[in-house]
């Protein structure tokens, strides 16, 4: 896999909340600067936790719906889902080593 997988409003249900384990939800938008620099970040987590945890982008133009169910209002957010529960919630850019510790915490 490497990357982390592109989800919309069609398909969340299935890939994230009824996902058995930890799935990591990258919440972007393409014109955003601070998203594209997280985006290595999260694709190298991807690639990291392959077959250990899921990691997923949720591009919020084009989901819109799902992002406001969630109440996303700063992008990028991170939010970790456990068995197709929310557990955490991450604003802003993070670092590898964050993403890594909340899957490690919860994988």
């Amino acid at each position: 896999m490497g990357k982390a997988l592109q989800v919309n409003s069609d398909n969340f249900v299935s890939e994230v909340l009824e996902y058995s384990g930890v799935v990591l939800v990258d919440f972007f938008g393409p014109g955003c600067a601070p998203c594209r620099a997280l985006a290595p970040v999260v694709d190298a987590i991807a690639e990291m936790n392959e077959g250990r945890a899921k990691v997923v982008k949720v591009n919020i133009a084009e989901s819109d719906d799902v992002a406001n169910h969630y109440g996303i209002t700063v992008i990028p957010s991170i939010l970790v889902f456990k068995n197709g529960d929310l557990i955490e919630q991450l604003d802003g850019v993070q670092s590898k080593a964050k993403l890594q510790a909340v899957i490690d915490e919860n994988a």
